[in-house]
C-alpha cells in the first residue's frame, strides 16, 4: 500500500507506512539519465550525481556530507541509469529529518566548485578505465553498442574520456536547469512514518524549489541495422561472452511473460542455463540472463564467462537452451519459476529501500505505480502457451548479437555460430 500526493510545485511525494521497521528510506528520483544527452553531453548525468557529493554551503565539504549520515549510523549513496538518477539514503527512523535535510540540501544546492570538477573528473576517468579492465564490465558495454547502435542508449552511462574531458561547469549548470526540476522529480519515502508527516517535511524542505524551463525529451530508439559480433581481444584466462537480442519496453503488456521466460532461462542456480552450462557440461563458473525494460524498447542478454578454447562449444550449448525456450514449458518448472518470481519480490519487500526504490521508479518511469499483489496477480495469469508464443517471437536468428571480450582468435568465426 501506498499514498501519494503532488505538491504546488509538481513535486510527487510517494509514501508507504511500514510501522514494522526502525528504519527510513528516501529516494530522489530524477527523470534523467544517459539518454537525455547529446554526444558531447555524454557522462553528464553521471557527472553530475558524482558533484552532488562535493559540497554545499552548509556542508562545505564531501566529508561533512558523509559525516552528516554516518555519524547516525545511516547510508547514503546515488546512481545513474540510462534513463533516470536517483539519491538515496537510509537512517534509523529517529533521523529522518537529517537525512531528508542532507539529500535536499545537496540536491538544491551544491555548489559545483571548479576545483571539485576537475578533481572528479580524474576520479570519473580512472573509473572508466576500471571499467574498461575488468572483462565482465566491458563485455556489458560491448553488447549495449550491439543492442542499440549510434544511439545514446548504447553508449557508458559515465561517457568516455573524450566526452568527459570537455564536459564543463557551465554545461551541469545548463543540464541541471533543464532537468533537475521538481515536476520531473518524485520522492518516495518507506518507513515507520505516517504520510502526512513525511508530506509535510518534504514540503518544508523541497516545496520552494520552482519549476523552471521546459523540459526537453529523449531522442527515440527505432530500429536500424547493426552489426552481429563486437569482439575486444584481450589477454585474459577468461572469454566474456554476452548474447543479446531484441526484447520489450517497460510499459508493453507482455513485460511480464518476457520477466517469468528469464527466470526459467537464467535466473537462480535452479534456472535452465545454470543447471546445463555449469551443473552439467562445466563450461562456467558465472552463467545467467537478464532483461532490460526502457521507455521505448528492450532486450533479454545472457552472460557467461568460460575458458577460451570452450567458447564455441559454450556459444552453441546457450543457443540451444534459448531454442528450447519455444517449446512447452512443463507445467512443475512454470510453477517454480512463477513462485521464485514472487518470492523474492516478496523478500525485496522487507527492507525500506527497496520498497521506497520499488514505488519511485515506477513513478518516475510510467507515471503509475503497480502494488507487489498487482505483479504476483499477472505472474499468477501467465500460461506456457504465452511464454511459447513470446520465445517463437522474440527469439530468432535475426535479432541474435554477440559480444566478447578475451583471447579470441582473429580467424574464429563466431558470427557463424549465431543460429536459433
Amino acid at each position: 500500500m501506498y499514498q501519494k500526493t503532488t505538491l504546488d510545485n509538481g513535486l510527487r511525494v510517494i509514501t508507504a507506512t511500514m510501522p514494522h521497521t526502525r528504519s527510513v528510506s528516501i529516494c530522489i528520483f530524477i527523470g534523467a539519465g544517459s539518454r537525455y544527452e547529446t554526444a558531447s553531453q555524454a557522462g553528464v548525468s553521471h557527472f553530475i550525481e558524482h558533484l552532488m557529493f562535493k559540497g554545499t554551503p552548509r556542508r562545505t565539504t564531501a566529508r561533512d556530507i558523509s559525516v552528516a549520515i554516518e555519524g547516525v549510523g545511516g547510508i547514503i549513496n546515488a546512481g545513474t541509469d540510462k534513463e533516470l538518477t536517483v539519491y538515496w539514503c537510509k537512517t534509523a527512523q529517529p533521523h529522518f529529518s537529517l537525512a531528508l535535510d542532507v539529500l535536499a540540501d545537496i540536491v538544491l544546492h551544491s555548489k559545483f566548485d571548479p576545483g571539485d570538477i576537475e578533481s572528479e573528473r580524474r576520479v570519473i576517468i580512472e573509473e572508466i578505465h576500471m571499467g574498461k579492465d575488468s572483462p565482465s564490465q566491458l563485455v556489458n558495454l560491448l553488447i549495449d553498442e550491439l543492442l542499440w547502435p549510434d544511439h545514446p542508449l548504447g553508449r557508458d552511462i559515465a561517457g568516455d574520456k573524450d566526452s568527459v574531458a570537455g564536459i564543463n561547469r557551465d554545461m551541469m549548470l545548463s543540464y541541471l536547469a533543464c532537468h533537475y526540476q521538481p515536476g520531473n522529480t518524485v520522492v518516495s519515502i518507506a518507513g515507520a512514518l505516517k504520510h502526512r508527516e513525511m508530506v509535510t517535511a518534504v514540503n518544508e524542505a523541497l516545496g520552494g524549489w520552482a519549476e523552471r524551463e521546459p523540459r526537453p525529451g529523449y531522442q527515440t530508439y527505432r530500429e536500424r541495422p547493426f552489426p552481429r559480433l563486437n569482439v575486444k581481444r584481450k589477454d585474459t584466462e577468461q572469454a566474456h561472452l554476452c548474447l543479446g537480442l531484441n526484447g520489450l519496453p517497460l510499459l508493453h503488456p507482455r513485460r511480464f511473460v518476457l520477466d517469468l521466460l528469464n527466470v526459467i532461462l537464467g535466473e537462480g542456480m535452479s534456472s535452465r542455463l545454470f543447471t546445463e552450462i555449469r551443473d552439467r557440461l562445466g563450461l562456467a563458473y558465472s552463467i545467467h540472463s537478464y532483461t532490460d525494460h526502457l521507455l521505448d524498447t528492450g532486450a533479454i542478454t545472457v552472460y557467461a564467462g568460460v575458458e577460451p578454447k570452450n567458447l564455441p562449444v559454450a556459444i552453441k550449448a546457450i543457443l540451444e537452451q534459448l531454442s528450447l525456450l519455444k517449446e512447452p514449458v512443463p507445467e512443475d518448472e512454470l510453477v517454480k519459476a512463477k513462485e521464485l518470481a514472487k518470492g523474492r519480490l516478496l523478500l525485496r519487500m522487507e527492507d525500506s529501500r527497496s520498497v521506497a526504490g520499488w514505488m519511485g521508479g515506477q513513478e518516475i518511469l510510467t507515471g503509475k505505480i503497480l502494488s507487489v499483489d498487482q505483479v504476483m496477480s499477472i505472474l499468477d495469469a501467465i500460461t506456457a502457451e504465452e511464454l511459447g508464443q513470446l520465445a517463437r517471437e522474440l527469439l530468432v536468428d535475426s535479432q541474435l548479437r554477440l559480444a566478447v571480450v578475451g583471447p579470441v582468435a582473429e580467424d574464429e568465426p563466431l558470427d557463424k555460430l549465431l543460429v536459433l
